[in-house]
């Protein structure tokens, strides 16, 4: 290129400049957004598509989906909703989060439509569970499959070993072609060992078996912007959530009679699909009761709402550690320390803790609180409380004159640390 032709580039990029420069803030900010919007289309885009090649489902169905306005299983719905998951399996492996046991077995009880205490619910749940599973076993073998029951409580994913037993199991169970109907189990279930509802559960289970999509089928059409009692057969739900904030939770104004026969509002399904985010998963939020719904999602084309994955996700260990496990104690920091995990994505060291709050042992999980009280992380401790009340503020060549004995530099090693902000 001759050096003139040089000269009338770099002018050309001159005015360019001289141009953006004279765009006012408001024009400046436009120009932005619509950057942004160009982007976050093409991601969506391509989020769809990728829908289309997903090879390993996870599909939550609730009450409301499965069950008539009678309080009894509706076999014409389960029917349906067998009918397009086996359609799936001819291509993907499907594994289905099913509610429905509970409200099989209350009317079997004489409990539909009342307040249960927490017994009556456990005795509804193994009356239900036991008519749930014939149901689905007698309907996909219509198709050509079988079924396997997996009940879990929250006590299976928190032990790592156990966590691991059921990956296990539910991996030999989709290599053999089989569908895993997964859950909770509510008839030994406590509040300690409580998923909480069969979102949260979906979610856990898809981060078990690495899924590449959480589909949750439920009475509504997908999420709205809007409070849930003043959504109208006119509404159309949001399209395309790029990622949950606090102003979507907001529009979670759930509100459940002790009657009812679905156990999850709004609210438990964005916590659901937010934990699916952060490891990577996308989610669709539809309705079950309209049929082809599950082939519409997988087809790709635009139905409920797309929840799309963190694009920096968490690995397997990390989300075990952040939504599987319960915290069992705090850790309080100083500034210094703040830094290094934050900024220099390094290890918790015990110079670094001003305060222990809390009676665990080693191996726990605990939360790590800056010094203006945000919790900055959590992460699994390699000392317990008696020990980090001892090495506290002390550099980690001292520990062993400290305590006679040295496990690790680290408290926190940065592999088992998640930060949270």
């Amino acid at each position: 290129m001759t050096p003139s032709g040089l000269v009338l580039i770099s002018i050309g990029r001159a005015r360019k400049v001289a141009q953006f420069g004279r765009l006012t803030q408001d024009q400046r900010i436009r120009k932005s957004l619509v950057t942004l919007a160009m982007k976050e289309n093409q991601r969506t885009r391509s989020v769809r598509l990728a829908l289309v090649e997903a090879r390993r489902v996870v599909v939550k169905v609730g009450s409301g989906v499965l069950v008539g306005p009678d309080y009894h299983l509706d076999e014409s719905r389960v029917a349906a909703f067998v009918s397009s998951v086996s359609a799936l399996l001819k291509e993907r492996q499907v594994v289905v989060v099913s509610s429905g046991a509970i409200a099989a077995g209350a009317p079997i009880m004489g409990l539909e439509n009342r307040a249960r205490t927490i017994p009556e619910n456990q005795a509804c749940a193994a009356v239900g569970q036991s008519r749930l599973m014939a149901m689905y076993e007698r309907l996909f073998s219509l198709h050509g499959h079988h079924t396997a029951q997996i009940l879990l409580t929250q006590d299976d994913v928190r032990h790592r070993r156990r966590y691991l037993y059921a990956k296990n199991t539910l991996e030999t169970l989709l290599s053999g072609r089989i569908v895993p109907i997964v859950n909770e189990n509510d008839t030994v279930v406590v509040e300690e060992i409580k998923f909480g509802e069969n979102d949260n559960l979906a979610a856990q289970v898809a981060a078990l078996v690495q899924a590449d999509l959480l589909l949750l089928l439920s009475s509504v059409a997908g999420f709205y912007e809007k409070d849930p009692s003043q959504v109208t057969e006119d509404d159309t739900p949001i399209s395309v959530v790029e990622r949950i904030t606090d102003a979507h939770f907001s529009y979670a104004r759930d509100r459940m009679s002790s009657s009812s026969i679905t156990s999850g509002g709004m609210r438990s399904k964005l916590m659901a699909i937010r934990k699916a985010a952060q490891y990577g998963i996308p989610s669709v939020l539809a309705t079950g009761l309209k049929r082809n719904t599950i082939e519409r999602v997988l087809s790709g084309r635009e139905e409920g709402t797309l929840f799309l994955p963190e694009e920096n996700k968490l690995s397997a260990r990390k989300h075990w550690i952040l939504h599987s496990l319960t915290t069992q104690g705090s850790l309080y920091i100083d500034t210094g320390a703040v830094r290094a995990l934050v900024e220099q994505k390094r290890s918790l060291l015990p110079i670094g803790i001003t305060r222990v709050e809390g009676e665990f042992g080693s191996g726990a999980s605990v939360r790590v609180v800056s010094p203006d009280d945000q919790e900055i992380a959590c992460g699994l401790t390699h000392y317990n409380s008696k020990e980090l009340e001892v090495i506290r503020g002390a550099r980690s060549e001292k520990i062993e004159s400290l305590l006679g004995y040295s496990y690790y530099d680290e408290v926190i090693h940065r592999d088992n640390l998640v930060l949270l902000r």
